[in-house]
């Protein structure tokens, strides 16, 4: 998952990189407000100190909001009710105060995101290929494909990031609801690939997803 850290504090900032890094996620740091306004139409979440030295963080927050439905988790470094009230009033999907847990962190990004794929899970074209988030069904060339629940998210969520490599550590997360605190086990990899293997067979070609060794997938963009 791509990741947006607005921190204008040089240490916070490294730390929180470097925690978010261990659990795989693309990182983008950036220090300013007018840096993140810049950034954040790239990446899939937003990290933002509400407390920024050049411009308001809650302003910061809801032009980032008025252009898109990106998740932003904000953080304050008061603890007064109000400062959460009005980070949430400005577009924040949660707001955490200062200092937190590392682990419930990762817990509400899992959360947010979550609600995001919920809102977000439009539907997809890729050649002859038609996955109808609303109606939840696979067509290939005009044909319905029978898919499972999880076969159908897995397939969406691949076929919503063509030609991007996703791990099967993100796979677990993203799609299994795996913690992503948790180390990705023996079995649950087996599970993924068992998965890849069924959607291979019912869409009669196996290079719509291409197994990158050692990482995990990508979904053939044509």
């Amino acid at each position: 998952m791509r990741v947006l850290v607005v921190e204008d504090q040089e240490e916070e900032s490294k730390s929180l990189v470097k925690g978010l890094q261990r659990h795989g996620h693309d990182i983008t740091a950036v220090r300013s407000g007018a840096e993140a306004l810049a950034e954040h139409p790239s990446v899939d979440l937003v990290l933002l100190d509400l407390g920024l030295s050049d411009m308001d963080g809650l302003e910061v927050c809801r032009r980032i909001r008025s252009a898109s439905d990106t998740p932003i988790i904000s953080f304050t470094d008061r603890s007064a009710a109000v400062d959460k009230i009005l980070g949430l009033q400005a577009g924040s999907d949660d707001c955490l105060d200062r200092p937190y847990v590392f682990r419930e962190l990762m817990a509400r990004i899992d959360a947010v995101m979550r609600r995001s794929r919920t809102r977000r899970m439009a539907a997809v074209v890729r050649g002859g290929l038609l996955i109808d988030s609303d109606a939840r069904e696979v067509r290939l060339d005009g044909k319905l494909v029978e898919a499972t629940r999880r076969e159908f998210d897995l397939l969406h969520y691949l076929a919503s990031r063509p030609d991007v490599v996703v791990s099967r550590q993100r796979l677990m997360v993203d799609v299994w609801g795996h913690p992503s605190q948790v180390e990705l086990g023996a079995q649950a990899s087996r599970t993924i690939d068992t998965h890849v293997s069924s959607l291979r067979g019912k869409l009669r070609d196996p290079d719509w997803i291409i197994t990158v060794r050692g990482v995990g997938f990508r979904f053939r963009p044509n």
